[in-house]
């Protein structure tokens, strides 16, 4: 098997090293990542500067190679050009969860997304942080490798991609099961609100704790605050054009 690596939090992050680990034995490795953090850059392009790119050492991968680009730009430049022929895209592992609407902001699914475009089965990994302070890469490597070995047991299809949430368990004795459950994208559940611009300045800062959010019954959220792992499984095909109301008349102005 051929398996192109990447992340947002950089080629140097522990999460990446935990995912290398997690996949040593699977195949050929090739990583592609960002120089540099690039946590909430989402689906982000660079599109008007160039992307240099540079060798980087990093024991386990056939070859790294370090991006002065965004997530998205990593998983193109690995597909199309440093391991083509990848059977599969791993992206992580996230510090800290990538949660219910955190989907739509998280540059660690955004990479899995562009993989999942440019034809590649992807899965975006992202590690829950209750406490930094219990924070176990080792852990977390063990469990994505039970995770990604069951979802390359299962039947793929074109434009499906999986986002992968793994919990940090208030016991460490915990088991966590693995459980199938949607994305909590209900506009409450978001983790972090606009504060008020209380000084009259016209400045504006994000507010709250990650472990406050609320956690919908059944929802990702319920799951991993639950210390369980979650899989989502995503399609890239989110229009609802069943719903759009029948077909149009005319515009009625001139060409």
């Amino acid at each position: 098997m051929k398996i192109l690596l990447t992340n947002d939090d950089g080629i140097g992050a522990p999460g990446l090293a935990a995912l290398l680990e997690a996949v040593a034995g699977l195949g050929e490795v090739v990583v592609v990542a960002p120089q540099s953090v690039q946590s909430g850059a989402s689906h982000a392009m660079t599109d008007r500067d160039p992307l240099r790119v540079v060798p980087y050492d990093l024991p386990g991968a056939r070859s790294a190679h370090a991006v002065e680009g965004k997530p998205a730009d990593c998983a193109r430049l690995g597909v199309c050009h440093y391991a083509t022929g990848s059977d599969w895209v791993f992206s992580g592992i996230n510090a800290g969860g990538n949660l219910g609407v955190d989907a739509y902001y998280s540059g660690t699914v955004g990479a899995a997304r562009e993989a999942a475009i440019l034809g590649r089965p992807a899965i975006a990994l992202s590690q829950y942080i209750r406490d930094a302070d219990t924070l176990d890469w080792e852990r977390s490597s063990r469990w994505a490798t039970e995770v990604i070995g069951q979802i390359l047991t299962r039947k793929t299809k074109p434009g499906l991609f999986w986002n992968v949430n793994l919990p940090d368990p208030l016991d460490d004795a915990h088991t966590p099961a693995i459980v199938v459950a949607p994305l909590a994208a209900d506009p409450h559940t978001v983790g972090y609100h606009l504060g008020e611009d209380v000084s009259g300045t016209s400045v504006f800062h994000y507010r709250g704790r990650y472990q406050d959010r609320p956690r919908p019954r059944g929802s990702d959220v319920d799951v991993v605050f639950g210390g369980d792992i979650c899989v989502t499984p995503m399609v890239l095909d989110v229009s609802a054009c069943d719903l759009g109301g029948g077909p149009f008349t005319a515009c009625g102005l001139p060409a």
